[in-house]
């Protein structure tokens, strides 16, 4: 049994002196050059219109600058919902849900058809002057509530 492991091994160690010699004279040949895979395919070229081509009409003209709008304007804006440079009755009472507590006069949470009636009522007849029944930019600017003053410093 001693005599077969020593075989064995003495035949393992050839077989991996064999490969170790192919290997180092395969490498020896051929080592210095770098293998170089080929380039990838030209992509087409992208089409170009030539002088002669027919156009499809004028460029589109320039689109005007944004101008910043005023405090009024976006106010405005935000009430006239439709986008119809007027602000109906029934756009500018969708809109004031946070003047609820104003107009709630005895503080029970319900808004009465008197209460809602006499402060928005007054409040639009004041602003339309020309009683259309629309508010127009210019009247709308006179319904801007009173800012109160702020202090200059906050000591």
């Amino acid at each position: 049994m001693a005599v077969s492991r020593f075989l064995v091994g003495g035949l393992a160690s050839a077989l991996l002196l064999t490969g170790g010699v192919f290997l180092w004279k395969g490498h020896s040949q051929g080592g210095d050059e770098a293998v170089v895979p080929a380039p990838p395919p030209a992509l087409p070229a992208i089409p170009v219109a030539g002088a002669d081509a027919p156009t499809r009409g004028p460029a589109p003209p320039e689109l005007p600058a944004a101008k910043e709008a005023s405090r009024e304007e976006r106010r405005f804006n935000r009430y006239d919902r439709n986008r119809d440079e007027r602000i109906s009755r029934v756009e500018m009472l969708s809109t004031r849900t946070a003047a609820f507590r104003k107009l709630d006069k005895d503080g029970n949470n319900l808004l009465t058809f008197e209460e809602w009636a006499a402060a928005t009522s007054e409040r639009f007849a004041g602003a339309d002057a020309d009683k259309s029944g629309d508010l127009t930019r210019a009247e709308f600017a006179t319904t801007a509530p009173k800012r109160a003053a702020k202090p200059k410093c906050r000591c």
